[in-house]
């Protein structure tokens, strides 16, 4: 959750209004995760002080399959529920171990058409091959936007460059596609 990637884009989306809530899972189970995600959906849900609409899911690597795997379990619920889903670093196979492709992608790939992906991935992720992951994409039925960071590793870090111009970076892909989505 204190990475500083997400810092980072958390204080730009609220510094252009939007509201963005942070949360961390200590697990890295995936259905824990899920689960966690979901508590703070259900209790969001319940506020009856606050009207919550146009709700976008995110997260950063393990993050971003429980964010695909809660927005694909509500979407079954009503249409309207999340609106779309940002995948920073989505973890597509453990280093190495491509063969595990169709199954981490199992709820991306299942997302249904009207809801919009953004990927965001370095070009240098030794857990997201990206011929594989273009190919993953092409059999999705959601709208996916990819924004691939030249030379960017898992963490999202780019030899030769400084921290802070691959956030604002990043920060703009995201902020650009929430725009074009409505939002």
């Amino acid at each position: 959750m204190n990475f500083k990637h997400l810092l980072s884009l958390a204080h730009a989306l609220a510094s252009r209004g939007f509201l963005c809530l942070r949360f961390t899972c200590k697990a890295l189970n995936l259905g824990y995760r899920v689960k966690a995600y979901r508590a703070v959906w259900d209790y969001l849900r319940s506020l009856q002080k606050f009207t919550v609409k146009n709700i976008f899911v995110g997260g950063r690597s393990m993050g971003s399959r429980a964010a695909a795997a809660l927005a694909r379990q509500l979407s079954d619920e009503s249409e309207d529920a999340v609106q779309g889903v940002i995948c920073l670093s989505f973890p597509l196979h453990p280093p190495g171990q491509t063969h595990v492709h169709q199954q981490r992608s199992e709820d991306l790939r299942g997302l249904p058409e009207h809801m919009p992906v953004l990927c965001v991935s370095g070009t240098e992720d030794n857990m997201c091959d990206r011929l594989l992951f273009e190919e993953t994409v092409k059999e999705m039925k959601s709208q996916v936007e990819i924004f691939w960071l030249e030379g960017g590793s898992h963490g999202l870090t780019v030899k030769g460059r400084s921290e802070d111009s691959v956030l604002d970076e990043v920060n703009l892909q995201v902020i650009t596609w929430l725009s074009k989505q409505g939002a």
